[in-house]
């Protein structure tokens, strides 16, 4: 049997996929950086116009440049809602799709917020007060230990000025998400995944999503899925058991 082939769908840029290297050893594994993000140019060369469909395109040029005709799709966190988007766009070729931080949205409101309010407001605002400070530490602490130094200084070098980078933020982090609504417009296997004792996602969040698709196999880590082995190994049982068919 030929190997999986598995799309990781970051949020910013491919270096977060710590664990690709791991996937590769029985996967094939593609991922690419966002728009403005590294080498990839901006469409158009105006940040303004920046916008999550544009990232899903971006990933859909990616398996179209690899000529996949099937594949799991692959998000964390803020990707998650990205990676569904793409599902959606091409159903017939999806296997299954695995999302980490697992939530129905990125709300931030009411009783059972899936998503920190002031933990976001927090990073929003050292983002736009330093941004040295916000690309180098800020996305260190979200993963809590996952980036280690070499994958923060690889990060820091491929994020864009902060003009890109705002907009980058806004259109993956501010705007909020039907999540739960898209994923159940398909037909897949799902695999849910919670970072126990994240700063951002709660613990509501991914409680909601399971209750919304009790069929989801399910999985919980202690760090962010993109740089988990927990979820690699994870990812790995639920890819063999949709190809093997269980």
């Amino acid at each position: 049997m030929s190997r999986p082939r598995i799309l990781l769908v970051p949020m910013f840029t491919e270096v977060e996929w710590t664990i690709a290297s791991q996937l590769a050893e029985w996967a094939e594994v593609a991922t690419f950086d966002a728009p403005g993000v590294g080498d990839e140019p901006m469409p158009g060369d105006e940040p303004a116009a920046l916008d999550r469909g544009m990232v899903v395109q971006r990933a859909l040029q990616e398996v179209e440049k690899r000529g996949w005709d099937s594949y799991f799709v692959v998000g964390d966190a803020w990707g998650t809602a990205t990676a569904v988007r793409v599902a959606i766009a091409r159903p017939e070729s999806v296997l299954g799709v695995a999302l980490g931080h697992a939530t129905l949205s990125y709300g931030r409101e009411g009783q059972r917020p899936p998503v920190s309010k002031e933990v976001t407001a927090a990073m929003t605002q050292l983002l736009r007060s330093d941004y040295d400070s916000f690309v180098r530490y800020g996305m260190t602490q979200f993963t809590q230990g996952g980036f280690d130094e070499e994958t923060s200084n690889r990060i820091v070098a491929r994020f864009p000025p902060m003009e890109i980078a705002s907009r980058v933020w806004e259109a993956m982090v501010d705007q909020d998400e039907p999540i739960g609504e898209l994923l159940a417009q398909l037909d897949v296997p799902i695999l849910l995944s919670k970072h126990e004792g994240c700063l951002v996602f709660t613990g509501e969040g991914y409680e909601d999503a399971i209750r919304a698709f009790p069929e989801a196999h399910r999985t919980s880590v202690s760090q962010a899925s993109s740089a988990s082995a927990e979820f690699a190994a994870a990812l790995k049982a639920f890819c063999e058991g949709v190809r093997a068919g269980a």
